[in-house]
């Protein structure tokens, strides 16, 4: 069989080539010729699967090592007979880590703690739950909105968006995009809910650019509605609004999922799909898996504040990334595709912890 793959799909190289011919290609390089006789895809975000590029292969799978398959034109894809499948969940916690690391930089800086204070997520599916659990464990009150949930499994447990603009001191968006039915999401942040906040919330996005309406948020910023902002996703991705840009808190290119746990995660899922869709058996697949951290310990025993913070920005440290964007936007899909991955928490052990330090390190996922 053949299959051509995105080669920026990491950990990939050398996984399926002993059951299938294996053509690696730059984005800019997918085209009607060079897909034409493959059996299987294996692409990014960056990926555009239209009806222009599979009409006429023999494309018969393509599957997307990401949470979000809005690159695929799912619709011609059915009429075609090509079976698609994304990773769900493969960078949930990823996503969930950058929000927390994101908030906390923040609330250093402004001298607040993030003990105490209520976030609002809105969409509660497998990064929205990662999210509740952090930032549970970190102390805060958790409202959670997702309308298909709430209809499915009861009102239990579920607010209205209304309630979230209303009570949230952070209000965090983690749905896919949706242009139409009942619970459509494109600019689901817009300038009415923007007017509806009441405590001049944070406001972080790192779900997909267009679930907010970019020119709400940046008047929400401007008048004090939001007073903090958080992205990460962006519209019209990479040509990002510069003016959002300079009045976003944190601004990054896209990479909340990039962990190089969640890459592992979404190269296997791809890989396990071909298996299944094929009946064929990748005896390599247990060797996608992330490097090991440069250092992985770390030594609390020299830190005398913050310790906890401390241990969190050594997995990630957003103001790193932020001043890279910030300095060259114009670069923004270059730190995509040569951005250096983190590890996860887990990939962490910490020492000489107090017992009440191990208990919450533990919650959040650390050694």
């Amino acid at each position: 069989m053949k299959i051509v793959a995105d080669n920026t799909v990491p950990y990939l190289k050398g996984i399926a080539e002993p059951i299938a011919d294996v053509k690696y290609l730059n984005s800019n390089e997918f085209s009607p010729s060079t897909i034409h006789d493959a059996d299987a895809l294996i692409v990014r975000s960056i990926d555009k699967c239209t009806r222009e590029l599979l009409e006429g292969s023999r494309v018969k799978l393509i599957t997307t090592a990401t949470i979000g398959f809005d690159h695929i034109d799912i619709k011609y894809c059915d009429e075609a007979g090509i079976t698609w499948k994304n990773a769900p969940g493969c960078n949930a916690v990823s996503v969930a880590q950058y929000v927390l690391s994101s908030l906390i930089a923040i609330g250093l800086r402004r001298n607040e703690p993030l003990q105490g204070k209520t976030i609002g997520i809105v969409g509660v599916g497998h990064v929205g739950k990662e999210l509740e659990k952090l930032c549970t464990a970190y102390g805060m009150r958790v409202l959670r909105n997702d309308p298909p949930r709430a209809e499915a499994e009861g009102e239990t447990g579920f607010v209205s968006l209304k309630t979230i603009a209303e009570e949230a001191d952070i209000i965090s968006f983690h749905t896919p995009l949706t242009k139409e039915g009942p619970y459509a999401t494109r600019h689901l942040a817009d300038e009415d809910f923007f007017n509806k906040t009441c405590k001049k919330p944070w406001f972080v996005n790192a779900s997909r650019g267009a679930v907010h309406d970019t020119m709400a948020l940046i008047e929400a910023l401007k008048s004090g509605k939001i007073s903090e902002a958080v992205i990460d996703c962006w519209e019209n991705e990479p040509a990002i609004d510069r003016e959002l840009l300079s009045l976003a808190a944190i601004a990054t290119p896209h990479i909340a999922g990039f962990s190089a746990d969640g890459k592992a995660n979404g190269t296997r899922t791809c890989l396990e799909n071909i298996e299944r869709f094929f009946g064929l058996q990748i005896e390599k697949l247990n060797e996608v898996v992330p490097p090991a951290p440069v250092d992985p310990v770390i030594d609390l025993a020299e830190v005398t504040e913050h310790r906890i913070e401390h241990a969190i920005f050594r997995s990630f440290d957003p103001l790193v990334v932020d001043k890279a964007l910030r300095d060259t936007p114009e670069r923004f899909e270059w730190f995509r595709a040569n951005y250096s991955h983190p590890r996860e928490f887990a990939a962490y052990k910490v020492k000489n912890t107090t017992d009440k330090e191990r208990m919450l390190l533990n919650k959040l996922g650390f050694r």
